[in-house]
């Protein structure tokens, strides 16, 4: 395990003025959260985002852990179910989300699981304690109106336009993740059989995806005009990347989040949106126009229907639409 390379290193280590400072844990509770890490990258495969975001809830309860005064580093075993209920306790009282905090206990089950196995634990701490319930919150989306804003609001005279129309088209028409586009090499889009191929997407599973016209149309111009200039800046070893940043290498999650930024704001003043708005727009809009969930579910490479369905709510324009069109005295005057 000592000669493996860090997890902590495959992951974007950037500093985020948004996220608080990584409180220091001993040695002793680093290398276990070190050695699971490893576990769920190598063996879960699990996805880079995954990964930070099991590193900084963990890290805040094996911080719990070593400076509460009847555990300490080198007590992990002692650690109980009435340990991790006062530690939920204080989440909650600190006005954490139930999102978070059920993100949070999923995490202290995955890991007390693996320290199970690994004799680090002698009885499970979790077992008892019931999952969070949480809000079912409706996803937000933009109005057709406003993707016709935002996605004609890059300058295409300039390579970075072209570059920010071609993601912004692809992640509208396709429905991809950001993470998912961040990773596409030039050889996994094929233009003239209007797909894209998937290899790292959630869960390491593979898929294909789909463009529209408008979309090969943005993504050819780029690859054409503008992929060129930023693969020339690059002047030690071309990357394969199919978005590339200014440097020639490929244009990160952070990046693609900057420019979505820039952009949304032209667009919507309503929503604080994010690159997952037009995913979530894309699979609205879709069933919106009649698209089938099951259709939708594949699109969107989601392993359970449940997860699509949240999909199905239905927006007033559409609800007033759909009554005047079927009630039989919506328009008598």
């Amino acid at each position: 395990m000592s000669e493996m390379k860090p997890v902590k290193e495959y992951i974007e280590t950037a500093e985020d003025p948004r996220l608080p400072v990584e409180p220091a844990l001993s040695p002793l509770l680093d290398e276990k959260l070190e050695a699971f890490l490893q576990f769920r990258k190598l063996g879960k495969n699990s996805a880079n985002h995954t990964l930070r975001a099991y590193r900084a809830d963990l890290v805040q309860f094996l911080s719990y852990v070593q400076s509460h005064p009847t555990l300490g580093e080198d007590s992990l075993k002692q650690v109980e179910r009435t340990h991790v209920r006062s530690f939920l306790s204080d989440l909650h009282q600190g006005d954490y989300k139930h999102t978070s905090i059920a993100r949070k206990l999923a995490a202290i089950r995955a890991f007390s699981k693996w320290c199970m196995r690994h004799g680090y634990l002698t009885t499970d701490p979790t077992i008892g304690i019931q999952p969070i319930k949480q809000e079912r919150l409706l996803p937000e989306f933009l109005r057709e109106s406003e993707i016709e804003v935002l996605l004609n609001a890059p300058d295409t005279t300039t390579s970075e336009g072209l570059r920010d129309k071609a993601l912004m088209e692809l992640l509208y028409a396709s429905g991809i993740r950001a993470g998912e586009a961040h990773k596409l090499d030039v050889h996994d889009i094929d233009l003239s059989g209007e797909e894209v191929f998937i290899r790292h997407g959630k869960g390491g599973k593979e898929r294909i995806a789909f463009l529209g016209k408008a979309a090969i149309l943005a993504m050819r111009n780029y690859l054409h005009y503008a992929r060129p200039e930023f693969a020339l800046k690059n002047t030690t070893r071309p990357d394969n990347a199919f978005f590339l940043n200014r440097f020639g290498t490929r244009l990160s999650d952070r990046g693609i989040r900057r420019t979505f930024d820039k952009y949304f704001k032209i667009a919507s003043e309503r929503l604080k949106t994010t690159p997952h708005t037009l995913r979530h727009s894309f699979a609205t809009h879709l069933l919106e126009h009649g698209a089938d969930v099951r259709v939708v579910q594949e699109l969107l490479g989601h392993a359970h229907l449940v997860t699509t369905q949240i999909y199905t709510h239905v927006t007033p324009e559409h609800l007033i639409a759909v009554y005047e069109k079927t009630h039989p005295r919506a328009n008598v005057e």
